[in-house]
Protein backbone atom coordinates (compact mmCIF):
# COMPACT_ATOMS: atom_id res chain seq x y z
CA UNK A 1 0.00 0.00 0.00
CA UNK A 2 1.41 3.46 -1.23
CA UNK A 3 2.28 6.34 0.96
CA UNK A 4 3.99 9.78 0.80
CA UNK A 5 5.37 11.09 3.83
CA UNK A 6 7.37 14.19 4.74
CA UNK A 7 9.71 15.73 7.20
CA UNK A 8 10.99 18.89 8.06
CA UNK A 9 14.38 19.80 9.00
CA UNK A 10 15.64 23.34 10.28
CA UNK A 11 19.19 23.01 10.17
CA UNK A 12 20.21 26.40 11.37
CA UNK A 13 18.97 25.16 14.79
CA UNK A 14 19.41 21.65 14.45
CA UNK A 15 15.85 20.71 15.11
CA UNK A 16 12.94 19.68 13.43
CA UNK A 17 10.80 22.72 11.65
CA UNK A 18 7.82 22.82 13.90
CA UNK A 19 4.52 23.90 12.62
CA UNK A 20 5.65 24.68 9.40
CA UNK A 21 2.88 25.08 6.60
CA UNK A 22 2.85 23.29 3.64
CA UNK A 23 0.19 22.18 0.79
CA UNK A 24 0.35 19.16 -1.50
CA UNK A 25 -0.49 19.48 -5.21
CA UNK A 26 -1.12 17.07 -7.74
CA UNK A 27 0.45 18.80 -11.42
CA UNK A 28 -1.08 17.87 -14.29
CA UNK A 29 0.17 19.88 -17.43
CA UNK A 30 0.28 23.29 -16.79
CA UNK A 31 -2.37 23.01 -13.51
CA UNK A 32 -1.88 22.35 -10.04
CA UNK A 33 -4.82 20.76 -7.83
CA UNK A 34 -4.58 21.47 -4.19
CA UNK A 35 -4.56 18.36 -2.23
CA UNK A 36 -4.14 18.56 1.09
CA UNK A 37 -3.19 21.82 3.54
CA UNK A 38 -1.41 20.72 6.96
CA UNK A 39 1.35 21.59 9.41
CA UNK A 40 4.55 19.93 10.48
CA UNK A 41 4.05 18.76 14.45
CA UNK A 42 6.56 18.90 17.25
CA UNK A 43 8.91 16.54 15.71
CA UNK A 44 9.14 18.38 12.29
CA UNK A 45 6.54 15.39 10.66
CA UNK A 46 2.84 15.79 9.72
CA UNK A 47 0.43 13.50 12.24
CA UNK A 48 -0.42 11.16 8.97
CA UNK A 49 0.92 10.13 5.69
CA UNK A 50 0.19 13.50 3.11
CA UNK A 51 -1.68 10.38 0.87
CA UNK A 52 -1.92 7.45 1.55
CA UNK A 53 -3.76 3.64 0.00
CA UNK A 54 -5.98 4.53 -3.28
CA UNK A 55 -4.95 8.37 -2.56
CA UNK A 56 -1.77 7.52 -4.35
CA UNK A 57 -1.13 7.62 -7.98
CA UNK A 58 1.35 7.59 -9.98
CA UNK A 59 2.03 11.47 -11.35
CA UNK A 60 3.94 14.48 -10.75
CA UNK A 61 3.50 16.34 -7.06
CA UNK A 62 4.69 19.24 -5.64
CA UNK A 63 4.97 19.98 -1.90
CA UNK A 64 5.54 23.80 -1.68
CA UNK A 65 6.89 24.77 2.12
CA UNK A 66 6.09 28.27 3.87
CA UNK A 67 9.43 28.64 4.97
CA UNK A 68 9.15 32.16 4.89
CA UNK A 69 6.31 32.54 7.32
CA UNK A 70 8.35 29.82 9.56
CA UNK A 71 11.70 31.48 10.11
CA UNK A 72 10.03 35.54 10.19
CA UNK A 73 10.90 37.03 13.43
CA UNK A 74 13.66 34.69 14.08
CA UNK A 75 16.81 35.94 15.42
CA UNK A 76 19.79 36.62 12.28
CA UNK A 77 17.16 36.15 10.13
CA UNK A 78 16.29 38.93 6.98
CA UNK A 79 13.21 40.94 6.96
CA UNK A 80 11.35 39.21 4.87
CA UNK A 81 13.10 36.02 4.92
CA UNK A 82 15.06 35.53 1.83
CA UNK A 83 12.95 31.95 1.07
CA UNK A 84 9.47 32.62 1.40
CA UNK A 85 8.18 29.52 -0.36
CA UNK A 86 10.01 25.75 -1.37
CA UNK A 87 8.47 24.39 -3.95
CA UNK A 88 9.59 20.56 -4.22
CA UNK A 89 8.23 18.76 -7.76
CA UNK A 90 8.54 14.92 -7.79
CA UNK A 91 7.12 12.09 -9.68
CA UNK A 92 5.72 9.27 -8.05
CA UNK A 93 6.36 6.68 -10.87
CA UNK A 94 4.88 3.26 -8.51
CA UNK A 95 1.75 3.92 -6.60
CA UNK A 96 2.30 0.91 -4.51
CA UNK A 97 5.87 2.29 -2.98
CA UNK A 98 6.83 4.67 0.15
CA UNK A 99 7.68 8.31 -1.30
CA UNK A 100 9.44 10.10 1.68
CA UNK A 101 10.11 13.60 0.97
CA UNK A 102 12.23 15.35 3.18
CA UNK A 103 13.37 18.81 3.70
CA UNK A 104 16.43 20.12 4.92
CA UNK A 105 15.94 24.00 5.39
CA UNK A 106 17.78 27.40 7.03
CA UNK A 107 16.62 30.60 6.11
CA UNK A 108 18.93 30.85 3.38
CA UNK A 109 19.39 27.37 1.69
CA UNK A 110 17.76 24.26 1.49
CA UNK A 111 18.11 20.30 -0.09
CA UNK A 112 15.94 17.72 -0.27
CA UNK A 113 16.38 13.49 -1.65
CA UNK A 114 13.87 10.73 -1.86
CA UNK A 115 14.05 8.81 1.75
CA UNK A 116 13.08 5.95 3.64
Amino acid sequence: MGRLTTHVLDTSTGTPARRLKLSLFRIDGTSRQLLKDTATNDDGRCDGPLLEGGQVEVGTYEIVFQTGAYFAGKPGVANPPFLNEVPVRFTISDASAHYHVPLLVSPWSYSTYRGS
